[in-house]
């Protein structure tokens, strides 16, 4: 029976990817705990210090399937040890002469901590990749509306001009940043641990080639010292997802105030058979928008849970690391789950290029008002320039004459002149910031090997 709504068969979906299903679900997440246990018996018999033929039966026998899960959650609930029934489980399944070298001078964090190390080092490959095809998108989107105008806008409100392409192009160029942030953490994420009962190593004589072999077998990195207390690795990249689910919660957050029906410039393609309201027949919510948000504020929340583990003591502190069992995999979950939203959030698009017009123009002259205080500031000098346009703003002339014919008449200055000031939405340097980004992007992309999966 489920209880938690994230493995609910109805709603799944919602909070979780399957294809994390092999680090995350009871039997993947066993898997690669006796994959790590196999790993140690094998670098173990390299050095000597258990037979290779132990070795060879517990990988042999290093298999999820085989196990007993109902026999081990009663041993651990019995014993109180995390680990102990997972030992004797797998003890059962291998032959007698190997039994004494399962799990032979290892601790319970050498293994979940390598774990986390794979854990890091998969997903932050995963969610390269996704955020690699989803800039794919975004570039293509930019690129094709260049130079289609309309409203920018600071503090909700209407400013000036801007171009839709160059929004998006903000959008894609963030998604490059998070792309190098998981690249540039991985060798301090994607990291072994074997530290024993301290850190220090001391069931075994040879301990830090062990450790070396050992990382090599998983294709993990030795990390040189004992991690034990130091939980920077998983608080930083915890907190590098963060950033990438609240960047794209902010692109979900921009297109649910634009697909306001009183705006109108954007729409969520919903996909077919899709209801929005069973009262409000009429209503087109924008669900994965707002989905991106709470996403996001999860993963944020966890994020936190995380920082806090890195206030440890001593050598051992279970406080903060068991509360990363918890918190890590939800990070991981949510993530790759708004990567996914957020992708099909954008190749489903509506753009509505005529109401983005219609906004813009429906602003009036207001939306000039930069590129009257330029021109006006070239004449005048930029603070005589503001203080003129501040005080048509405060008699409110500009609300009875227009702010060309209002300030032409205090800077003494032809209407003409003003109005020709105003005359065509002034995007600056907009589509050369495009132009910049998809450049820029399409350079790096080069680089990197291509897997598109649409």
């Amino acid at each position: 029976m489920s209880t938690r709504i994230a493995d609910s068969t109805v709603y799944r979906h919602l909070w979780t990817a399957p294809e994390l299903d092999r680090l995350f679900e009871e039997r993947g997440r066993l898997q690669r705990w006796l994959d790590i246990l196999a790993a140690l018996a094998r670098a173990q018999a390299s050095l000597g210090i258990i037979a290779s033929e132990s070795a060879r039966l517990i990988t042999e026998h290093a298999d999820a399937g085989r196990l007993d899960l109902e026999r081990i959650a009663a041993e651990t609930r019995e014993t109180g040890h995390s680990t102990l029934g997972l030992i004797h489980e797998l003890q059962r399944t291998v032959p007698a002469t190997s039994r004494e070298h399962v799990y032979y001078g290892a601790t319970v964090q050498d293994v979940t901590d390598t774990w986390f190390g794979l854990v890091m080092r998969d997903v932050a490959t995963l969610v390269a990749h996704k955020l690699l095809v989803l800039e794919g998108s975004l570039l293509e989107l930019a690129a094709a509306h260049r130079d289609t105008v309309m409203a920018g806008r600071t503090h909700g409100q209407p400013g000036a001009a801007i171009t839709f392409g160059f929004k998006v192009a903000g959008w894609a160029d963030e998604l490059r940043r998070h792309q190098n942030r998981l690249t540039q953490g991985r060798p301090r994420w994607a990291v072994g641990q074997l530290g024993g009962a301290v850190g220090v190593l001391g069931f075994y004589t040879d301990g830090l080639e062990l450790r070396r072999r050992f990382c090599a077998e998983l294709e993990l990195a030795d990390p040189g010292i004992s991690w034990l207390t130091s939980r920077d690795r998983i608080a930083e990249f915890a907190h590098v997802l963060a950033m990438v689910c609240a960047g794209l919660a902010r692109i979900g957050g921009e297109v649910y105030e634009l697909s306001r029906p009183e705006i109108a410039e954007l729409r969520e393609t919903q996909p077919q058979g899709s209801v929005s309201s069973i009262t409000m027949p009429h209503k087109h919510n924008p669900e994965t928008s707002e989905h991106l948000a709470t996403l996001s504020r999860l993963v944020r929340a966890h994020a936190g849970v995380l920082l806090e583990g890195m206030d440890q003591q001593h050598e051992r502190d279970g406080r903060g690391w068991k509360a990363e069992w918890v918190s890590l995999p939800e990070v991981c979950e949510l993530t790759v789950t708004a990567a996914d939203l957020a992708r099909r959030l954008i190749d489903g698009l509506e753009v509505h290029p005529t109401a983005m017009a219609s906004n813009l123009s429906a602003g009036g002259e207001d939306l000039h008002s930069e590129q009257i205080l330029a021109a006006l500031s070239a004449v005048r000098g930029k603070h005589a320039a503001q203080a003129l346009m501040a005080e048509v703003e405060s008699s409110g002339s500009a609300r009875s004459q227009g702010w060309a014919s209002a300030v032409a008449g205090r800077a003494g200055l032809p209407p003409s002149q003003v109005a020709e000031w105003a005359a065509a939405p002034a995007t600056g340097a907009a589509p050369a910031m495009v132009d910049f980004v998809v450049a820029r992007a399409a350079a790096d992309r080069r680089t990197k090997p291509q897997h598109d999966d649409r």
